[in-house]
């Protein structure tokens, strides 16, 4: 008898840790996919400001939430393919974190998955949702509107080279925000009494020929439109910018902190972390079509004196006092 009890006693401990240790295990966590258009090393910033965003709304990793990370390192060729490797997984949406081009693979890989938006051009012009208060479909989040300041990028570079007259923008015809911008940068160059240099780059061979293009044009300036190929080639076209001493405008701070000279735009990992509140609704039930796509509230002038002082450049008081941040 006293076995029996013994036998029945240890069933029912074990029975009783498994449940305890069953109870423990993570249970329908949520999976997200983040997709990144350029690399890990690029976006540390950004990835993390939407890490913390998450934690903020009690979203632990291996917790309660589960990662699926890809970065597309700026081939834009991989972002269809990256995309179906996260739908194949069964996320329950997916981040895109780059421009109008990753979002466009995006929706067209999943047309039921909801998908959250972090930068990029105005969304209604890239056809990517019907209005910004009311997107439709199964897309929101946020925009950065890239494109849109591309001129008064423009602008501020000339305010810091009064007497520039010829610039060298280097940009993606292959990516749609990129080619908006630089559509952009023509439209305000004349007003601004520029004369603009078109350096395109469609992949990583076609750098060097963009380089010795702007050289031999006698750009004295380098205006950069991001992309996921131009993005993950940043500390190649600082170093060239420094070489030749161009000052350089950038859209993203991380750009500047990195070796450039000057940046304007919204804050990235603002965005980011805001991105973490889309995924907190999708997540509680709402729907992408009812969420309004929302623009920046954070802009950055970024200016770096270390890369100033390293092409022999002064910048002008009125332009250092406009400055958000200054890099010294």
């Amino acid at each position: 008898m006293s076995r029996k009890i013994f036998g029945l006693a240890v069933c029912t401990l074990f029975f009783a840790l498994r449940f305890s240790a069953d109870a423990q295990q993570p249970k329908n966590l949520a999976r997200i996919g983040l997709l990144i258009g350029s690399s890990a090393s690029s976006n540390a910033a950004r990835i993390e400001a939407f890490q913390q965003g998450l934690r903020q709304l009690g979203y632990v990793e291996s917790q309660n939430v589960f990662m699926e990370y890809r970065y597309a390192g700026g081939k834009a060729d991989e972002y269809p393919k990256l995309a179906a490797e996260l739908v194949s997984l069964k996320v329950d949406l997916i981040v895109a974190g780059g421009g109008s081009s990753l979002a466009r693979a995006v929706k067209e890989t999943t047309k039921t998955i909801p998908i959250v938006i972090t930068g990029g051009s105005d969304p209604v012009t890239a056809g990517l949702v019907a209005s910004l208060a009311r997107p439709g479909g199964n897309l929101t989040g946020l925009t950065a509107i890239a494109a849109e300041l591309a001129g008064k990028r423009l602008e501020l570079l000339k305010e810091t080279l009064p007497r520039l007259t010829r610039v060298g923008v280097l940009w993606n015809p292959t990516d749609q925000g990129s080619a908006q911008g630089s559509k952009e940068i023509e439209i305000a160059a004349p007003t601004l009494g520029l004369e603009i240099q078109s350096l395109q780059v469609r992949s990583p061979s076609n750098f060097e020929s963009a380089f010795k293009a702007a050289i031999a044009s006698q750009a004295r300036a380098l205006q950069v439109l991001g992309s996921g190929l131009i993005n993950s080639h940043r500390n190649r076209i600082i170093e060239f910018a420094t070489k030749n001493r161009l000052p350089t405008m950038f859209a993203d701070a991380a750009d500047v902190e990195a070796g450039g000279l000057m940046s304007y735009g919204p804050n990235a990992p603002d965005l980011y972390r805001r991105a973490a509140t889309y995924v907190d609704k999708i997540l509680k039930g709402a729907k992408p079509a009812d969420l309004p796509v929302e623009q920046p509230k954070k802009f950055d002038f970024v200016i770096n004196l270390k890369a100033a002082k390293q092409i022999g450049l002064t910048i002008p008081p009125n332009v250092l006092a406009r400055a958000d941040k200054v890099i010294k």
